[in-house]
């Protein structure tokens, strides 16, 4: 079993010359400006701007969006990529900080942006000088969108935004905000979004969240009090805040999938260089048929999650509708990388547990995979309405 043959190693049908020209560029920058210093970053709990700038340099933050404002106009395909080589850097803070910037935030701007609003800040985002998030979830509404308590009230040119956002993603550090509040009317047609930079009188971080994992991520909470937001600054249409952010779901939760299988498949190469190394009772654990068949069905296990990807990525790509091959991504992917982590921790034994290993660091970061982007529980629903 050649695990160490990572999935750039196999020509894959879904992918063009261009997606593995992508792949072995980030994979490059995983290996000489992430893993040697990311360490620093998890104590830190951020990570650095001007190594965010390098990667909006290096055009990683523009793979989707039009040459126009820096971007090289490529497709969902590229953003599996993008995602699954971060999840392999094995610094899962790392890669979300990135991907909610890319894939789940600066999306809401480019998607629903006036051409003024675009034109404004996505040249900015793809270089990197602007980081963004994302700002929907409350201490009582995740995944239940509709269940929002921010309010924004029209007073004259202006919104005035009230309410409390938590468990925001590059929260403490990003400089535009993209936010859902009330804005009247019923279910799925009262929210608006709106854009919020840093600094608007009204808007500050409550606090910096300290998490079991992703520690190179910060994460917020983000109050509003009386917080004038200009019309213009409006996000798409008025009232339509909620539909954007179903829209959106989708490429996040793709990218979430994408991201947990690199996550799976370098936890298993660590794995199996322990296991050929590690000694007990006369033999390496290697030469123990329950280990090499306990690593072997969950390397077939990612490989099927992988090829999962790969499918619904290649139909996203064409554009059709797959609501429910993306939520069983986000199910299956989110619960296996668990899984396997899991293993890979038993198998490393008390080594396993210790902070300062990888392999206890990936076991920490793993857990949120099921949860945040949509729980697995609600996954299900989605796959079950479409059965």
């Amino acid at each position: 079993m050649n695990l160490h043959a990572g999935v750039s190693e196999t020509r894959s049908p879904f992918f063009s010359p261009e997606h593995e020209l992508l792949r072995d560029q980030v994979r490059r920058f995983v290996e000489e400006e992430i893993k040697p210093h990311a360490d620093a970053w998890e104590e830190a709990g951020f990570v650095p701007r001007e190594v965010l700038k390098r990667m909006g340099a290096l055009g990683l933050f523009g793979i989707r969006y039009p040459a126009e404002y820096g971007g090289s106009e490529m497709d969902a395909l590229a953003t599996v990529v993008l995602a699954e080589e971060f999840g392999r850097s094995t610094y899962g803070g790392v890669a979300i900080t990135a991907l909610v910037h890319t894939d789940m935030a600066s999306v809401h701007v480019f998607n629903g942006g006036s051409e003024a609003q675009r034109a404004r800040w996505m040249p900015r985002i793809v270089s990197g000088e602007i980081i963004t998030a994302v700002a929907v979830t409350e201490p009582e509404a995740g995944s239940d969108v509709k269940g929002i308590r921010t309010t924004a009230r029209r007073d004259g040119d202006a919104y005035v935004l009230n309410g409390t956002k938590l468990f925001i993603t590059n929260g403490v550090h990003a400089d535009l905000y993209c936010v859902a509040a009330k804005t009247g009317g019923d279910g799925s047609r009262s929210i608006t979004m709106f854009l919020v930079e840093k600094g608007t009188p009204g808007f500050r971080v409550g606090r910096a969240l300290d998490k079991h994992g992703w520690r190179a991520s910060d994460t917020a909470e983000l109050v509003f009090e009386e917080c004038r937001v200009p019309v213009e600054n409006v996000l798409g249409e008025e009232s339509r805040g909620f539909y954007a952010i179903m829209r959106n779901f989708q490429n996040e939760r793709l990218v979430i999938g994408a991201m947990a299988m690199g996550e799976a498949q370098a936890a298993l190469e660590i794995t199996l260089g322990w296991v050929r190394s590690r000694r007990a009772f006369g033999a390496t654990l290697w030469d123990k048929q329950a280990t090499r068949q306990k690593l072997a069905m969950l390397a077939a296990k990612v490989e099927a999650g992988r090829q999962l990807v790969y499918a619904t990525a290649w139909r996203v790509a064409r554009g059709e509708d797959c609501t429910r091959e993306v939520s069983m991504v986000k199910a299956y992917c989110g619960e296996l990388v668990n899984e396997v982590i899991y293993g890979c921790v038993q198998c490393h034994g008390a080594m396993g547990f210790m902070r300062g290993t990888a392999i206890e660091r990936m076991a920490r970061d793993a857990r949120v995979q099921a949860i945040g982007g949509g729980a697995t529980e609600v996954m299900l629903d989605e796959i079950a309405k479409r059965l």
